[in-house]
């Protein structure tokens, strides 16, 4: 995650209890056709800038503080010990402190943080102990910086899968509309990725264009509509991976190809994929991650002995692993399992899709650590691989969304 930092802040200030007064608001997103969408920008130390003039305003939208001019690079900064937040011009002229900031671009033009460009208008607001920067736009403008990212630079023949993916990202962001904290959605795979103009492409935008105002339903409603990169042969059903209730219409989906050996999902990266840990990356990262998932010795979890699955899933995935080591057996369940057997970069583990193959040494300890794994993600719904390989082999997104999300209809937003 490139601005792990900071996505790791916006995590930490949706649960705090730290803000010393309430920040003021970017105003919530209206509800007329192409209504707005608030996304929190994992940004660390922006530089704001625009294409074009741009002014900035109070937190109420309307209360103009200074202007800036096309090619200027403003930092903004927080009130020491306090819940107000200013902008700052290159030559070091500030505003008056606010208690949020909302900076809009004259028409035309594009606001910029730290070089790169956004649609729509950019709040700062300070939230716990640091600044969320939000970008609030157009649902469908959203959507061409979340289609282009989540589905990469694809060509016109994967143009299914592209509008496939626009229908549930929209669905997925439509029921995080009108949220009670200052975004709706993060711009992260915490909740979609989102890389704002610049990440857009011309086929991603068309796919938008093509099912605008589209979502899925399911006996009416809107449903929540998840995916992951690629399953690894088998989606799951979300209480194998997560602490949930079942949903009817997210089902395990075989992604083999009919009469054959192979998988729709087979020609993205890690369908298959191996991870291994000498004894000192093992000990770093359940001394590093371990605590947060399982009660361990305040002296530390110590050297693994063993990693055995207790328990598999369904579709095959990892219920519950039970971390053996000198101090104790720690069990790990579901998607945790990802989060504690990171690597020394501290990139988690790819899926739950896995099997383990331990070395011992004489002194009874681990020596080497090897991990055998199928498919990139928490595997549930869409299967984005699964969709592009569906997409060429000339199923329709209506097909392709039907087979990931069983029972579900095409509906448009009331």
């Amino acid at each position: 995650m490139r601005v792990a930092a900071l996505a790791l802040a916006l995590v930490a200030v949706a649960c705090s209890t730290r803000a010393t007064s309430r920040p003021a608001p970017i105003p919530p997103p209206d509800r007329g056709a192409d209504r707005s969408v608030r996304v929190a920008l994992g940004v660390a130390d922006p530089r704001i800038g625009g294409t074009r003039e741009f002014e900035w305003f109070a937190g109420d939208g309307t209360t103009l503080v200074s202007r800036g001019r096309r090619g200027e690079l403003w930092r903004v900064e927080r009130e020491p010990r306090g819940a107000r937040v200013r902008a700052i011009r290159p030559d070091g002229v500030p505003t008056s402190f606010q208690r949020g900031l909302l900076v809009r671009v004259n028409a035309g033009g594009h606001l910029t943080v730290n070089g790169r460009r956004y649609r729509g208008e950019i709040g700062i607001i300070p939230v716990g102990d640091t600044l969320v920067l939000v970008n609030r736009l157009g649902l469908e403008d959203y959507l061409r910086g979340v289609v282009a990212v989540e589905m990469g630079n694809r060509p016109r023949s994967d143009s299914a899968a592209l509008q496939a993916q626009a229908v549930a990202s929209r669905s997925f962001a439509i029921l995080r509309l009108g949220s009670a904290r200052a975004w709706d959605l993060r711009a992260s795979v915490a909740d979609q990725a989102y890389g704002g103009f610049d990440a857009e492409n011309a086929n991603a935008s068309a796919a938008v264009d093509a099912t605008r105002g589209l979502v899925l339903r399911y006996n009416g409603r809107i449903v929540d509509a998840p995916y992951s990169a690629n399953c690894g042969g088998s989606t799951a059903e979300p209480p194998e991976v997560w602490r949930v209730d079942p949903a009817p219409y997210l089902k395990r989906v075989s992604d083999r190809i009919p009469r054959s050996e192979r998988h729709y999902c087979d020609i993205g990266p890690r369908f298959r994929w191996t991870r291994e840990f000498a004894p000192a990356e093992l000990r770093e990262a359940l001394d590093r991650y371990l605590r947060a998932y399982a009660t361990v010795p305040r002296a530390g979890a110590g050297a693994a002995r063993a990693l055995t699955i207790r328990s598999q899933t369904p579709s095959g995935r990892v219920g519950t692993l039970d971390v053996e080591t000198e101090r104790g057996t720690f069990p790990l369940r579901g998607n945790d399992i990802r989060y504690v057997l990171r690597s020394p970069s501290g990139e988690i583990l790819p899926s739950t899709y896995f099997s383990v193959e331990g070395r011992p040494g004489r002194d009874g300890l681990l020596e080497q650590l090897t991990i055998r794994g199928q498919g990139h993600g928490h595997g549930i719904g869409m299967c984005q691989w699964g969709a592009i390989g569906r997409s060429r082999a000339g199923q329709s997104f209506r097909d392709i969304l039907g087979t990931y999300y069983a029972g579900t209809s095409l509906g448009t937003i009331q």
